[in-house]
């Protein structure tokens, strides 16, 4: 399986951090923006930001907070008229640093509904960029319509279409 190359980095060492913790501004400027809208599969992006905390928690776990802004442009699905959007997004993830992930060689299992678990890490490079959007591609609206835009279908017929079989044994008749 390839790994998708994404569309902006912003790569942290965790191992530095402090227990009072740092504040990180993650941005996406000029071609970011393009590729990240190729990315996300929209129009455009025309801004893309978070203000991210990070801080110590203990000597393997590190606690993420962060609030995402993006403005971005996508098509309506009734018109096809531009629809912006204002994506707005707070988030906070646990991250856990294991020097060899699940050592036993078994997988991780997890109780269902179970959003609280820290997220495992393997290395202490962390990129701030990947949850942002991984959050960010999940706000993005699938059937975004223009204010006041309603979806209309077409009007029934009085009569129902005749059946194909039915223009199929006309034309066996026929010949």
């Amino acid at each position: 399986m390839t790994e998708q190359v994404l569309p902006i980095r912003h790569v942290v060492d965790l191992g530095d951090l402090s227990q009072a913790g740092s504040q990180v501004v993650v941005a996406a400027r000029g071609d970011e923006l393009a590729e990240l809208a190729r990315w996300a599969n929209v129009e455009a992006v025309r801004s893309f930001s978070a203000a991210v905390e990070l801080r110590r928690v203990s000597p393997n776990r590190f606690a993420f907070e962060a609030e995402l802004n993006a403005d971005i442009v996508q098509s309506c699905v009734v018109t096809l008229e531009p629809v912006p959007t204002h994506i707005v997004k707070h988030m906070e993830r646990e991250l856990h640093y294991v020097r060899r992930p699940h050592a036993d060689g078994g997988e991780l299992t997890l109780a269902a509904g179970d959003d609280e678990a820290p997220e495992e890490i393997i290395s202490l490079d962390y990129d701030l960029a990947a949850p942002l959007l991984e959050e960010f591609v999940l706000a993005i609206d699938p059937y975004p319509r223009k204010e006041g835009v309603a979806f209309e279908p077409p009007k029934e017929r009085a009569e129902p279409p005749e059946s194909p079989f039915a223009v199929l044994k006309s034309l066996k008749q026929g010949g």
